[in-house]
């Protein structure tokens, strides 16, 4: 469990975002701290992996900051943004990864990309990336070759090629059978400990909620902004907010008239 007192290794202020006058989110403000896994949930059409694509950089605030270990992902730019990018890893909901290359040529690129290693060491890193989400027999394979589950796998190998100090994970349990979404929320949790990354993840997936997150802020559709933070359980037993308890406790809301 992460110590609060600790820095945030990511500090959310002000932040506001839209698009075409339009505003989804507003006055956002979160931090997130160095080992913790912190999950953004919501309903459907709250927000939150707009959120996420702002903190990973693809989209700009309308107004407000993000800091990356203490470095602003909003302003940055030139090497001072490729140094933010290259401290965080991105796995996308659906693996993304590139189909005519194996799990081991997928895991090599960003070494290719970003740094001056030699073949030798751009191997070496891969396969141990890849193994250490229990790949490494796999490495020659295609991802049309392997199961959902392991293509998930094989993409957080590559998001962690860089050795980032973060990785985001956009619902990770998306599509995975109970057994395989219980196997992949073990491997977050382990990554985390072990070694100390911390995760930010998007999801929506109850018992993969409570099964890997610290702590969790909730993001709602109607007031664009967060309504509950904290961990799950807290959240589950004593929110003060009819909407977290109904979905931390899977019920359906009451209709006028029901008894």
């Amino acid at each position: 469990m992460p110590l609060t007192d600790q820095i945030p290794i990511i500090q959310v202020a002000d932040f506001t975002a839209g698009y075409d006058g339009t505003v989804l989110l507003q006055d956002l403000w979160f931090d997130i701290y160095p080992g913790e896994v912190f999950v953004i949930l919501g309903g459907s059409g709250s927000g939150k992996s707009t959120l996420l694509k702002h903190m990973i950089g693809l989209y700009q605030p309308l107004r407000g900051s993000i800091l990356i270990d203490g470095a602003d992902i909003v302003t940055a730019e030139g090497p001072g943004r490729l140094d933010i990018l290259t401290k965080i890893g991105v796995m996308y909901q659906q693996g993304a990864l590139f189909g005519s290359m194996t799990l081991l040529e997928n895991v090599r690129l960003p070494l290719e990309e970003y740094t001056d290693l030699p073949d030798e060491a751009i191997e070496r890193i891969a396969l141990m990336k890849l193994q250490l989400v229990g790949l490494g027999s796999a490495a020659c394979k295609l991802p049309d070759e392997i199961s959902g589950g392991m293509r998930k796998r094989a993409a957080i190998a590559r998001a962690m090629a860089l050795d980032p100090r973060v990785l985001f994970l956009d619902e990770p349990s998306a599509g995975l059978d109970p057994i395989t979404s219980a196997e992949l929320d073990q491997l977050i949790v382990s990554l985390a400990r072990h070694l100390k990354i911390t995760f930010v993840v998007v999801s929506h997936e109850l018992p993969s909620i409570e099964a890997i997150a610290d702590r969790v802020i909730m993001v709602d559709k109607q007031t664009k902004s967060i309504i509950a933070e904290g961990k799950p359980r807290e959240l589950r037993e004593h929110s003060d907010h009819p909407w977290v308890r109904q979905f931390f406790n899977r019920e359906a809301p009451r209709n006028e008239g029901t008894a």
